[in-house]
This record gives structure tokens, sequence and C-alpha cells, in this order.
């Protein structure tokens, strides 16, 4: 049996810049147009009261949206078959036992070690107490968390995870649940274990449909540069810097923290298992960079586990299983730094005191409930799980919306650094990283290229 390598290449275009610098010019024209679009001011208000935004906001809203709804659209088969092939793939590696366990123990270990820089910057800092926002922003979310929805919403409904809502006007709305599509696709794998030689020409059918449905995410991913300017220009447009200055602290709180989880413990835990700092970050970049513009870890995945095999030099067979898994579990942006601040923030923000149990509660939410998050766009849902658990008011979740588009950016990129560091050191203990490539020459591309690889 053979099979091509699913990890989409780029294609050269000598007429543009490489894919960062096309999404470097992205972010700076979309602070650019965001600004004018804000200046430029609403078109009035429509008989409901509702601000009619301008045709400039209203232009960089649509580009933006459209990007996040194409990507959440090749979501679910993405997970499905991304997964199933992953723990296929796990019986051509040696020990594969350990390594699974091993990625589950730094899962785990990154997620307290960023909950806890969470937690002291938290009240260092004093955000809920720091701020200018008033309780008139004070709302209960749309959707929320729970350790009842979140026990009993990882048993599938049906077999592709899809769950259905009445609007308010009478029509039914579509949508999936990530991790009933996870709970399938890793009973599914390892049924195929199971089976064997049967399996086989299922496995080849879910790899060759991983490879098409890859290629046509990678076309999704091309569009990104253009994205930018939406997503980022309707942030400006429509938040501004007024809401980010009214939660300046818990702005600074969160990117502080981010920053010293990506900046500060990332290149601690390579030194001391003795690899390059600037040959990771220089290898995982274009993941990192397209996590932050696109907000999605899952959307960023095949550039990640491309990024993470032939930038970092971690095996394919390792890697598809590792990276995959990360991005619907490993969340230190959303499901660790992000809660924990939040949490704090707005039990300050009603006077309430939180105990020793309260912030050891915080650290387990962030380690045991970080899948709730669903590796798309928002941590809203991580965010009223840990304020449910800690019985602290869900309105309070109201007070944080206004500047969520500008911290989901942050977030998300740490996320994908977690999600493509973790596979590297588990594959640097276990003596298995191809050390030539982790540390070859950087060319600017996002990846080396490479012919597709056949693997027996």
């Amino acid at each position: 049996m053979s099979t091509t390598n699913t990890t989409p290449a780029p294609t050269k275009r000598r007429w543009l810049p490489s894919f960062g610098t096309q999404v470097l010019i992205g972010l700076v024209v979309g602070v650019l147009l965001g600004l004018l679009a804000r200046w430029m001011g609403a078109d009035g208000v429509d008989a409901d009261g509702a601000v009619d935004p301008n045709w400039l906001t209203e232009t960089l809203t649509v580009i933006g949206s459209t990007f996040v709804t194409l990507l959440r659209a090749v979501v679910p088969p993405l997970v499905f078959l991304a997964i199933v092939a992953s723990i296929a793939n796990l019986r051509e590696v040696t020990g594969a036992a350990r390594l699974a366990w091993q990625t589950l123990v730094w899962f785990a270990a990154t997620a307290l070690i960023a909950v806890a820089i969470g937690v002291v910057l938290g009240l260092v800092l004093q955000p809920g107490a720091n701020t200018s926002v008033t309780e008139d922003a004070a709302a209960a979310p749309g959707r929320t968390g729970s350790w009842l929805d979140f026990l009993t919403g990882i048993v599938p409904s049906n077999f592709l995870g899809i769950q259905g809502s009445a609007g308010s006007d009478g029509s039914i709305g579509l949508s999936f649940n990530v991790l009933q599509i996870l709970v399938i696709a890793i009973a599914i794998g390892i049924a195929t274990l199971k089976v064997g030689e049967a399996a086989e020409p299922f496995l080849r059918l879910v790899r060759s449909a991983l490879a098409v449905v890859q290629k046509v995410l990678w076309w999704i991913i091309l569009l990104a540069p253009i994205a930018t300017v939406g997503l980022l220009g309707n942030a400006v447009a429509s938040y501004g810097w007024d809401a980010l200055g009214s939660l300046s602290t818990f702005a600074l709180a969160i990117y502080l923290g981010l920053t010293l989880v990506v900046f500060g413990v990332y290149p601690m835990l390579l030194k001391a298992n003795g690899l390059s700092v600037r040959q990771f970050f220089s290898g995982a970049w274009p993941a990192i960079q397209l996590g932050f513009v696109s907000r999605s870890s899952i959307g960023t995945m095949p550039v990640t586990q491309a990024v993470t095999e032939r930038n970092l030099g971690v095996p394919r067979a390792y890697s598809s299983f590792a990276v995959p898994l990360g991005a619907t579990t490993k969340m230190d942006g959303c499901a660790s730094i992000y809660p924990a601040i939040s949490a704090i923030f707005v039990a300050q923000f009603f006077g309430i005191d939180l105990g020793v149990t309260d912030y050891l509660l915080i650290a387990f939410v962030a380690v045991i409930g970080s899948a709730a998050t669903a590796g798309v766009t928002g941590a809203v849902v991580m965010l009223t799980l840990t304020l449910s658990t800690l019985g602290l008011p869900l309105e309070g979740v109201g007070l944080l919306l206004a500047i969520d588009p500008i911290l989901d950016m942050g977030r998300t990129a740490t996320n994908v650094a977690g999600q493509a560091l973790v596979p590297t050191l588990v594959a640097k203990r276990e003596g298995i990283l191809d050390h030539s490539a982790y540390d070859a020459a950087r060319t600017g591309e996002a990846w080396r290229e490479e012919e597709p690889v056949l693997a027996a």
C-alpha cells in the first residue's frame, strides 16, 4: 500500500510577495481601512434603533465573515478525516502508546503553567477593579457552557455531529459539534486498528479524502491576506479604541500573559530540551501568523502540521496524530490564560472574593475542559464553563465581548504555537526528531519545498 503526503504545498508566484508578507500587508491595510471606516461614521439608525453601518464597514464585515464561514464549512470533514487517519498512522510509530501519553501530559503541563500565569496577572493587575466599563454592558451570552452540557454533549447524537436549532423567524439553522465529531473519529480510528487488514480499503479512502479536503482548505487559506483586511478592519471599525480603552487593563493582562507564555515559557522549555528557540519560531511562524489572522486553530491545522513536519522535523506518523488532537484540545490562550484572567475580572468587578479552592478550580477547568473551546473562533463556551464552575455571574461575559475579536487573535496564535511546540518537545525527548530539518536554514517560504513523499 502507498499513500501520498496529504500536506498541501504552496505554489510559488513570482509576481507576488511571500505569503507572510501578504498577510503583513493585509494587517496594515486592514487597520488603515478600519480607521477610515470608523472616521466615516454610521449611515444612521434603522427603525429598530440599531446602528446602520456605512458601506466600508459593511464590506469589511462581509469579507471577514465569509472567510470564517468558509473555514467552518471544512471543519467537520477535516476533523473527522484527520483524526481517523492520525490514529491509524500511530501503528507505524514505535512506542505509539507512550508517545500518546507523553503528548497528553505535556498538553496538561503547559496548560497548568499558562493558567498559573493568568491567575498571577489577574491578581497583580486587578483588571476588574481598574476598568471604566459599567454594569449596563453586563449581559449573559447566547450560548453557555456547563459540565452537564459538556459531558452530555460529547455523546454523539448522529454520525456527523450535526445539530439543528430553530430561529426566532421560524427558520432552522444547522451547526456541528466538534467534540462529537472528535469522539466519533476516535472510535472509528481505534476500530480500524482493531479490524486490521480488512480496514485498509477504508483507510485508503480516508487518506485520499483528507488530501482532497486539505487541498480545498489550502485554497481557502490563500485568501487569508484578503481576509486579514476584512477581519482586522472590521474589528477596528466596530470596536475602535473606545471599547479597548475601557478595558485596557484587562486587554493588557491578556496580551501580557500570552506574551509571557509564547516568548517566555516556550523558549525556556525549548532551551531545557536542547533546541534552538530561533529555529522553532522561524519554522512555526507561518502557522502562528495564520492563527492570528484566522482565529481558528482547526482552520490553521494543515499549516501547523506542515511546519511541524517539514520545518521542525517531527515524524509525519506522529505529527498527524499530535497536531489534530492539539487543534481540538490544546488551547493555552483560549482555555488557560483567557478564562483565568476573565474569571478574576468578573469576580473583582462584582466584588466577589475568590479563595484558594476557586483558583484550583480554574486550573482544573483549564486542563480538563479545554476541549470545550472546539478549536474554531471565540472562547465564550470555555469562559462560561469556568464562570459557572466558580458560581460567578454569567452576565460578566457581556462586559468582555466588546473586544473579544481583538483578544481572540492573540489567543489563537498562542494556541497554535503550543500545538507545534508539544509534538516537537515529545519527538526530541523520544529521539525521533529530525535535527537536520529542525536546524536547516529557513528560505522565507511557509515551509521547505519538497516533492510528495510515498509512505509504505
